[in-house]
């Protein structure tokens, strides 16, 4: 509901002939020019637009503070300069009003700079009062339900998103300078797969069939290298079922990119490149702050070859575990999983031996076989797949392979899958027999690398929740059973 002296006020306007909520406003300078170059405007006329943030009054003169998407700029309304409607519009005002000034780039005798106001323009009337102390709240899920008042409160949460557009536009540059090939892929997909996970359902009604939202762009992408594209990529929104926490929202980013002729090494190197000359670009050198120690994106990155060093600290044979030992390991160890299967307590070990230790960017190298079944078997090493996953800051932020080529072998591997699928693991994805189908044409060795961009981005901004850089991230409903984002 509207503050009545809100609705007050509007009318009042109204009776002025003012409109309140106008088409558009012609502004001259946000405030970080007028900031950044006072010697310059000094005494010129401008125009500014922007949310108003604070109001006081001294004598005859207004002060607003005005805040556009690039700071602040102060507003001066002096009675002995402003025109009669100007002056009578400026008592009409509220804080988070969105107004337009016009005037003379001037200092105050403390010296701060303004924009002398000859003319104001209502812009949009705010009907409701700005939360006082907003980023006082306890409760931040409210921070992430009205998003819209982090935002206006909160310009370092702002800046995060800033970050994040830079991250992306780096990634994409690279791979375009290099001739990747964007492409998008389907959303909606009749048969998921590409990853372990729980999909959402949704149904085509025109079909008259089920369909789910992609877990992973993984299999239509390779469609495209057995179709003779040789480098590609895609920046998706992937979806899967599952947990919400501080590092998981089933709503996520990533940028998959797949390259003919290649292998897991090839990536390695492509990955530290990537990262080191990105993090260099925007923040002007390979090393970061995080959580209070100095993060080094500088190459080469460290390798752990997980089943060796699991090995070495507690003696367990990731490649000899059968879904019997897993099981028993797992009472054992104390692990909590989905299904006490090879696949899953293999995970817990890693979160719960190896995990701990990393902080700089390290990649975990040479996976077991039977967690693996989009990689080639590892050359020399029999149990093991050709795939490593990159941590940064004790968080898996990238997963590449040499990617699976062998038509048969794949099968096999799919049909793995159905026999976990059918002893209760639910996240083990179906059989795809058009991609078998595809992959029989002939894959050529091929590399394929997915990089979790919303975890790239909390790293990078100094932040421990994804929900700090996902702009509207997923929320419990309100209890009015309001559909909420």
């Amino acid at each position: 509901m509207a503050e009545d002296f809100r609705m007050e006020k509007l009318e009042k306007l109204i009776e002025l002939g003012v409109n309140p909520y106008p088409y558009s406003f012609e502004r001259t300078h946000n405030s970080a020019d007028i900031s950044g170059e006072y010697d310059k405007h000094e005494g010129n006329e401008v125009a500014v637009a922007g949310r108003i943030m604070r109001l006081r009054s001294m004598g005859s003169i207004r002060f607003i503070d005005l805040f556009d998407h690039s700071g602040k700029i102060q507003v001066l309304i002096r009675d002995d300069n402003a025109t009669k409607k100007s002056i009578e519009i400026a008592s009409l005002l509220d804080i988070g009003d969105i107004i337009g000034a016009r005037g003379i780039v001037t200092k105050t005798k403390k010296g701060e700079i303004s924009v002398d106001v000859k003319e104001i323009s209502v812009l949009s009337k705010s009907l409701r009062s700005m939360p006082e102390k907003f980023h006082g709240l306890q409760d931040t899920e409210t921070r992430y339900r009205k998003r819209y008042l982090d935002f206006m409160m909160n310009p370092n949460a702002r800046s995060f998103f800033s970050t994040r557009a830079s991250i992306l536009k780096y990634i994409r540059d690279f791979l375009d300078k290099r001739e990747y090939i964007e492409f998008e892929t389907p959303v909606l997909q009749h048969v998921y797969g590409g990853a372990f996970a729980k999909p959402f359902i949704t149904r085509y009604n025109a079909l008259d069939s089920n369909a789910y939202l992609r877990i992973s762009d993984e299999l239509y992408l390779k469609r495209l290298i057995i179709g003779g594209f040789e480098k590609v990529y895609e920046v998706s929104k992937d979806f899967r079922n599952e947990d919400i926490d501080s590092t998981h929202n089933p709503e996520f980013t990533q940028v998959e990119l797949y390259e003919a002729y290649k292998d897991y090494e090839d990536y390695m190197g492509l990955t530290e490149t990537l990262l080191g000359g990105m993090v260099k670009e925007i923040f002007g050198d390979t090393e970061v702050e995080y959580q209070g120690r100095r993060l080094s994106f500088k190459p080469k990155f460290k390798r752990i070859y997980w089943v060796d060093e699991l090995e070495k600290r507690t003696g367990i044979d990731l490649v000899g575990m059968s879904d019997k030992e897993a099981s028993i390991i797992a009472k054992k160890e104390g692990l909590t999983t989905p299904v006490n299967n090879s696949i899953h307590v293999a995970d817990a070990l890693f979160d719960k031996y190896i995990r701990p230790d990393l902080f700089e960017p390290t990649f975990i190298v040479d996976f077991p076989s039977y967690m693996c079944p989009l990689a080639k078997d590892k050359r020399g090493r029999k149990g093991l797949s050709e795939r490593f996953e990159l941590f940064i800051a004790g968080y898996e932020e990238g997963n590449c392979y040499s990617e699976l080529t062998n038509p048969i072998e794949q099968r096999k591997k799919f049909e793995q899958q159905t026999t976990e699928r059918k002893k209760g693991d639910y996240e083990a994805p179906p059989n795809d027999e058009d991609f078998l189908e595809a992959i029989e044409f002939g894959l050529p060795p091929t590399a394929g690398l997915g990089i979790a961009i919303d975890r790239l981005a909390m790293i990078l901004t100094n932040n421990t929740s994804l929900k700090e850089v996902i702009a509207f991230p997923a929320v419990r409903p309100e209890a009015s059973g309001k559909t909420q984002s």
